[in-house]
C-alpha cells in the first residue's frame, strides 16, 4: 500500500513538473523559429570573440557566437575571416606533447615501460634536455611567426566630442534607433540607420520566402551558409517558417569600428513580427501563431570598401 501511494505521489509530481515545463518549451520553440533559429553565429572581424557593449535596447549581454569561421589571432584585416572551425588548445606545443605522450603509451602497451628503451637514468636526463631544447626552439619559432603575421588593424578613429557633429552623431535617427551606447570610433549616419532597418525587413522576408539568392545579396557568404543549413533542416522536417509584419520598435548602436577597408557596426534590435512555422503540405501551424510577438537580437553589419552593408553576425541576448 505504501509503495502504491509513493508511486502515485511521484506520478503526480512528474505531471506537475511536465505541466510547468511544456509552456516554457513551447515558448522557446516559438522564439527560436525566426531567422537565426535562436542561435548565435557569424563573424565580427577582430571583435568576434569579444562581447559587444550592452545597450538600453539589449541590457543583457549578447551570447557568444555558437558558430563562426573566424579563428583567434588569424583574422585578416579588411575582410571577414575564413577557414575551418577553430579547435583551441592544440597548438604546435600541444602536438609535440601529444607525440611524446603517445610514444610513452606505446612503450607501455608493448611491455617496454613508459621510458622503455632509454637505457637508464642518463638516457632519461638526456631526453629531458632534448625536450627542453625543442621547447625553446618551438617558442622562438612561434614568437617569430606571430610577429611576422600580426594583423595590421587600423587604429580607432576618434569620434566628435563636442559641437554640431557630436550632436548629430548622438541624436535620435527618428527610425527607432536611440543614442549610441559608447563613443564609437566610426561615425554611423542616419543613412546607415536606415540601411540597418531596411536590411532587418528584407532579410526576414528573404528567409520567409526561402530565397537564398536574395540572402546572398544581403548577408555575407558565411551567414548565408548557416541560413541554408537551417532552411534545409526545415525542409527535412516538412515545414516552412513564415515571418511577416516585421517592424523595428527600438534600436541602439553598441559599437562601430573600421578594420582596414572594412567597416563594422553592431546594433541591438528590438522588433515585432508574426512568426509561425507551418506544414508544407497542409499549411497547419505547428509553431508560433498569427499574433505579433517581440524579439531582441544583436546584429553586426559589415561594409567593405565603401560598398553596401551586409549582415555579418546575429547574437541572441
Amino acid at each position: 500500500m505504501k509503495l502504491a501511494k509513493r508511486a502515485s505521489g511521484m506520478m503526480k509530481a512528474f505531471a506537475l513538473v511536465l505541466s510547468l515545463a511544456l509552456p516554457l518549451m513551447f515558448a522557446a520553440s516559438v522564439a527560436d523559429a525566426r531567422i537565426g533559429g535562436g542561435k548565435s553565429y557569424g563573424s565580427r572581424g577582430a571583435r568576434t570573440f569579444s562581447a559587444p557593449p550592452v545597450t538600453s535596447t539589449a541590457p543583457n549581454a549578447a551570447r557568444p557566437l555558437d558558430r563562426t569561421m573566424a579563428q583567434p589571432g588569424r583574422l585578416a584585416a579588411g575582410g571577414a575571416a575564413t577557414g575551418r572551425f577553430n579547435r583551441p588548445g592544440m597548438g604546435m606545443l600541444g602536438g609535440l606533447a601529444a607525440g611524446f605522450l603517445g610514444a610513452g603509451l606505446l612503450g607501455l602497451l608493448f611491455g617496454g615501460g613508459l621510458f622503455g628503451g632509454l637505457g637508464g637514468l642518463s638516457s632519461i636526463i638526456g631526453l629531458v634536455l632534448q625536450i627542453g631544447l625543442i621547447y625553446l626552439l618551438v617558442r622562438f619559432a612561434m614568437s617569430w611567426w606571430q610577429r611576422r603575421n600580426a594583423p595590421a588593424y587600423a587604429g580607432p578613429t576618434p569620434g566628435p566630442t563636442s559641437g554640431p557633429a557630436a550632436a548629430q552623431t548622438n541624436a535620435r535617427s527618428g527610425l527607432g534607433f536611440g543614442s549610441m551606447a559608447n563613443a564609437a570610433p566610426l561615425e554611423i549616419t542616419q543613412e546607415d540607420y536606415e540601411a540597418f532597418e531596411r536590411l532587418l525587413g528584407e532579410i526576414q522576408t528573404a528567409w520567409s520566402n526561402e530565397d537564398v539568392n536574395t540572402l546572398h545579396a544581403l548577408a555575407t557568404p558565411e551567414m548565408v551558409s548557416y541560413f541554408t543549413e537551417d532552411l534545409q533542416a526545415n525542409d527535412a522536417r516538412g515545414v516552412v517558417n513564415k515571418v511577416s509584419d516585421v517592424k523595428l520598435l527600438q534600436g541602439d548602436l553598441a559599437e562601430a569600428w573600421r578594420e582596414g577597408m572594412t567597416d563594422y557596426a553592431t546594433v541591438a534590435l528590438r522588433y515585432s513580427l508574426i512568426d509561425k512555422t507551418i506544414e508544407r503540405a497542409g499549411g497547419r501551424i505547428v509553431e508560433g501563431s498569427d499574433q505579433p510577438q517581440e524579439a531582441t537580437d544583436v546584429w553586426t553589419f559589415a561594409r567593405r570598401g565603401g560598398g553596401k552593408w551586409e549582415l555579418s553576425a546575429i547574437q541572441q541576448t
